[in-house]
């Protein structure tokens, strides 16, 4: 219980029962057959076992999927634009249901990954949209600021999924990790604002497209968790941190404007 393997291997010459498959399963942990685990990577599926081993149990069955750079050397050779990011299937041309994950690699339109653009793309269509709406109606210039470093670090993020490059900036909103975690736990202490106020309307416009934001970059946190998910593990804990600070940040723009940091002098 203590430590959760992201893959449990199965000794050569046994099988696994259908309780042991459905607890590996209920714990998202894959299982290939001893031997097979040092491979790139592996597609697990449950076979039917011979009839010698009883109808009750299951005999595991692994199947490689070809690394990316064997892909890339055979595409050449059939005259293929496209490659099925899951699969490794070629193709001449882009189906309607998949979309360019990077590069020439398709996945399907409703991928955990794509599913997560979307709402990063929304979320930045969002602050533009606040930003818009305030600098029309004459608000605050430093809150139209702190959204624009908000959308900054959105923009980045999007762009270093794409690039599969890690995410380095290291504050929002003028401040560090450590500070954002300090200010958002104790806004008694920093804004003189009780913690857990709830929005209301009569606190104006403003601070409610603040709070609709907030509640996208959890939505949107929540997606990327699910895009990134592989078995126990997560592949790109950098992105789903910083949208954990992201929401402590827009917890404290909200602090900041109750306690009237965002007025115009």
């Amino acid at each position: 219980r203590s430590e959760q393997p992201a893959c449990y291997v199965v000794p050569k010459g046994r099988i696994l029962t259908p309780a042991a498959r459905e607890y590996l399963q209920s714990r998202q942990i894959k299982f290939v057959i001893e031997g097979r685990e040092e491979k790139r990577k592996t597609a697990c599926h449950v076979a039917a076992a011979p009839e010698q081993t009883g109808a009750s149990e299951m005999r595991v069955v692994a199947t490689e999927v070809p690394p990316m750079e064997k892909i890339d050397m055979k595409m050449g050779a059939q005259g293929a634009k496209f490659v099925d990011h899951e699969t490794g299937a070629f193709y001449t041309e882009k189906p309607e249901h998949m979309t360019h994950l990077a590069g020439n690699r398709l996945v399907a339109k409703d991928h955990p990954r794509i599913l997560f653009r979307g709402k990063l793309d929304s979320l930045q269509a969002d602050v533009v949209l606040a930003q818009a709406e305030l600098a029309g109606e004459g608000g605050s210039e430093k809150l139209i600021a702190d959204l624009d470093d908000i959308l900054a670090s959105l923009r980045e993020m999007m762009r270093c999924d794409v690039m599969d490059e890690p995410f380095t900036r290291d504050s929002i909103i003028g401040l560090t990790h450590a500070e954002l975690r300090e200010q958002s736990h104790n806004p008694q202490k920093f804004f003189g604002v009780k913690a857990m106020v709830l929005p209301d309307y009569t606190m104006g416009a403003a601070f409610a497209r603040l709070n609709r934001i907030r509640t996208a970059v959890r939505e949107t946190e929540v997606a990327a968790a699910g895009a990134f998910r592989d078995g126990a593990r997560y592949t790109r804990e950098d992105l789903i941190r910083e949208l954990n600070r992201m929401s402590s940040a827009l917890h404290i723009m909200m602090c900041r404007f109750l306690a009237g940091q965002y007025e115009k002098t």
